[in-house]
């Protein structure tokens, strides 16, 4: 509990305190936001405004988390160290998160609105994802236990669903398949929420939050651990581990909410939205909740379902739409609403969807008993 204090403490100091450093050196630059021209024309007025602040949060939560186990290593007569459960999420997170500063950065250097294209983006996201569902069938600890499993899990390993009985070299190419479909879920999700300032940041708080009361649970109720009650025990590498980095990566992102709320001062660009979804997908994973993250981030979905629906509905019926324009938050500001009341409303949503998301999870142990 200590050192997850302490690494969201230092995240946040990191995050609050260089994220100003970071707009300044992007204004020296002249690295601004290039605004759509067919989105609202509220909008024209962030024209300008610099973007690629997910590159803070990425180096908040990396330095912090090599800090901690460093800091809290030296109080410590056996050193733990960093686990294989959080490097392979800080791997998926910095690699999306790469892909992101890419595409940004292609966008700024062209002083444009469009980065990377579509393949390229299919091709480095699926490198980076492949690359971190191969790797997380390795590394067993000493009972055995991988970082992931072959089994679809919902609260924990579902045993019914063991992508293993299809021989283990096809199981893990359809574990290969169905981890990167998370993966391209959970980032195109927090990519399209990011439209309006501060939406995409506070939502990522209240997932990233339930994950540090998942992993705190998960810890205290691990199999073969002598503070689980009954059978309902969790089948996860490095719960502790993991709450840690959720935890870092709450502070990493209340401070960088602090230049980002309305009016923001810096957007994460794709380099955060992609980097915030390569974590979540890794938490999903990696915590065995691949079926319930579906609503535990119940507000990416949705937001996600607006935009195919729109398309879908548009190709279907000859050019009509079902929403003012999509992402769903954009209908709502051309409804009339103010930004600041379609983020909050909005993050109220995404509030709900954790909290029952954890409620479902709490009460799944319970009835387990």
């Amino acid at each position: 509990m200590i050192s997850m204090i302490l690494g969201a403490g230092i995240a946040l100091l990191i995050s609050f305190l260089g994220t100003p450093l970071f707009i300044k050196l992007l204004v020296r630059r002249s690295y601004g936001q290039f605004v759509r021209d067919d989105g609202p024309t509220s909008h024209h007025v962030k024209r300008g405004t610099p973007t690629m602040g997910g590159l803070v949060i990425v180096l908040a939560v990396l330095v912090s988390y090599f800090a901690t186990h460093l800091i809290t290593g030296m109080f410590q007569e056996k050193i733990s160290g960093p686990s294989a459960s959080g490097l392979l999420l800080l791997f998926l997170m910095t690699g999306m998160g790469l892909v992101g500063f890419l595409d940004d950065f292609k966008k700024i250097s062209k002083k444009q609105s469009l980065g990377l294209t579509a393949w390229q983006k299919i091709v480095l996201q699926a490198v980076v994802g492949i690359s971190f569902a191969i790797m997380a069938l390795q590394f067993p600890d000493e009972t055995g236990l991988t970082p992931a499993s072959m089994n679809i899990s919902f609260i924990r390993d579902i045993p019914w669903l063991d992508l293993a009985v299809f021989g283990p070299i096809v199981g893990a190419i359809l574990f290969v398949l169905w981890a990167n479909l998370i993966v391209t879920a959970s980032t195109n999700g927090v990519n399209l929420t990011d439209g309006l300032d501060g939406l995409a940041t506070g939502a990522s708080i209240l997932v990233s939050s339930a994950y540090v009361l998942m992993g705190i649970w998960q810890t205290n109720q691990a199999c073969g651990s002598v503070r689980s009650i009954g059978n309902v025990c969790y089948e996860v590498r490095d719960p502790m581990d993991l709450a840690l980095l959720a935890a870092i990566l709450c502070g990493a992102l209340v401070g960088f909410l602090w230049w980002n709320t309305s009016p923001a001062k810096i957007f994460m660009g794709d380099t955060g939205s992609l980097a915030l979804g390569g974590a979540f997908a890794a938490f999903a994973i990696l915590s065995r909740t691949e079926v319930l993250f579906v609503i535990l981030a119940g507000l990416f979905v949705i937001i996600s379902a607006s935009v195919i629906i729109q398309v879908l509905y548009f190709k279907m019926s000859g050019g009509k739409r079902v929403f003012l324009m999509a992402p769903l938050q954009h209908h709502f500001e051309l409804k009339g609403w103010l930004e600041v009341t379609v983020v909050v409303r909005f993050w109220i949503i995404a509030g709900l969807c954790v909290a029952v998301a954890l409620g479902i999870f709490y009460a799944e142990w319970l009835v387990g008993l």
